[in-house]
């Protein structure tokens, strides 16, 4: 059975998908803190589990190393579970999103058998690499502050311009020593799809700046609006402060 893109199967595993996050908020709820840190913090091993298994299942590691913005997450997930470090959990309510849109957007992934083990390392880590920073947040472990905005946006800016040049560099070396993978092609990467889209989404902002890095700064937008609405209650709060303060000021307010 085949995965499929936006088919009955595809969406089924979607509805699955968001089944097992719901369910597990439910059964860690009454759970003590200790007790959620421990559960959480096994499963946020999977996305490495996953890192594992790509990079010794295909004979060319080159073309599967950890620098996708999911390979990211799933290094990251793990500390930001154990140490609750607030900067850490707060830029992973952004990179989850890229967890999630891998499992949205798989025109990539369709042809994967859905009781493969190919399967099982691309949904699940993808799955709780979007799950469990959100479940850090519902169960108390970290709080949204609005002054992680600019902490998330310069990371993740500076993880995309680092990740260019070693996709240039990187490139140029296959080029030069031609490496080849199994299939006897030269290897040639595209992490965090700096260079090129590799999915109808991608493909759009491509059609409008039709340039390697700069195709992507439509993402900036996007990326603007999607943490206006994840922190828009501490928005008005703040917002309702600072109109409260200032009518105190005017002597408005007794």
């Amino acid at each position: 059975m085949l995965w499929g893109s936006f088919g009955a199967v595809h969406i089924a595993s979607l509805v699955l998908g968001a089944a097992i996050i719901i369910g597990l908020y439910f059964l860690l709820r009454k759970c003590r803190p200790k007790t959620q840190t421990l559960i959480l913090g096994i499963l946020s091993f999977s996305g490495i589990a996953a890192v594992i298994f790509n990079l010794v299942s295909w004979d060319s590691p080159w073309e599967y190393l950890p620098l996708h913005l999911c390979s990211l997450n799933a290094l990251v997930l793990p500390i930001a579970v154990f140490s609750k470090n607030k900067m850490l959990s707060n830029l992973l309510l952004l990179w989850s999103l890229g967890a999630v849109m891998a499992l949205v957007v798989n025109s990539a992934q369709a042809g994967f058998e859905v009781f493969s083990s190919i399967f099982f390392f691309y949904f699940f880590p993808h799955l709780l690499e979007f799950g469990i920073p959100i479940l850090l947040f519902v169960l108390g472990h970290v709080k949204k502050e609005l002054k992680y905005i600019a902490s998330t946006i310069c990371i993740t800016f500076i993880a995309c311009v680092v990740i260019h040049f070693a996709n240039v560099g990187l490139n140029d070396y296959f080029a030069a020593h031609n490496i080849l993978n199994p299939a006897g092609n030269l290897v040639t990467v595209n992490y965090m799809y700096t260079l090129r889209p590799e999915n109808p989404v991608l493909a759009l902002f491509w059609s409008l700046i039709p340039y390697p890095f700069w195709y992507l700064m439509p993402v900036l937008a996007i990326i603007a609006v999607y943490l206006g609405l994840v922190y828009l209650p501490q928005i008005i709060a703040l917002c309702w402060q600072k109109q409260y303060q200032k009518s105190r000021k005017a002597g408005n307010t007794p």
